[in-house]
């Protein structure tokens, strides 16, 4: 199964672009998001260097973001790079457990490996393990409990492009249909 980013962007584009005024982009070293402004009437979910899971990360984060905060660069959450001291490093882990399980379930829809990231390459001891369980933990309860809206939507349309062999026009219609409930 081949996965092209121009097919992932056109089914993210085409769920949220008319209702929710937000497009995917490629983007260079570092994933943004960017809300509307002057010099852009539209918000952008820009992923990192073209890379298929950077772009399922990113729009993770943009499925759990409410309103608020997809008015705000980056939802209005910091972010310390490398070299995160331990509890620098298990706050950042809280707030990603919830879009990497999001984003374990997206990789699934397409038929990928999820490779869980820890994001420090600092000098503390990182227990990786514990954080993908955790990851898992909280993708079993999405699947129980059921995803945000957006993330089911964008989750069923993935499924059926990829897994289930339609076409993207096809894909979109079940996305659509899972995202007016």
């Amino acid at each position: 199964m081949t996965h092209h980013l121009d097919d992932i962007i056109a089914l993210f584009d085409g769920l949220f672009f008319d209702h929710f005024r937000t497009r995917l982009v490629r983007g260079g070293d570092e994933p943004l998001y960017r809300p509307a402004d002057a010099d852009c009437p539209y918000h952008r979910v820009i992923f990192a260097r073209g890379f298929f899971a950077s772009a399922l990360h990113e729009i993770s984060h943009w499925c759990i973001a409410g309103a608020r905060r997809r008015e705000l660069e980056d939802y209005g959450y910091w972010y310390l790079p490398d070299g995160r001291d331990a509890s620098q490093q298990c706050e950042f882990e809280s707030v990603e457990v919830a879009p990497q399980a999001l984003e374990l379930l997206f990789s699934r829809a397409c038929g990928l490996t999820f490779h869980v990231s820890v994001d420090n390459l600092g000098e503390i001891e990182v227990d990786r393990e514990g954080f993908r369980s955790r990851v898992k933990q909280r993708a079993v309860r999405y699947e129980a409990e059921g995803l945000p809206l957006r993330a089911a939507a964008f989750r069923m349309a993935l499924k059926t492009f990829y897994l289930g062999g339609a076409s993207l026009q096809e894909a979109l219609v079940a996305g659509s249909r899972q995202l007016r409930g």
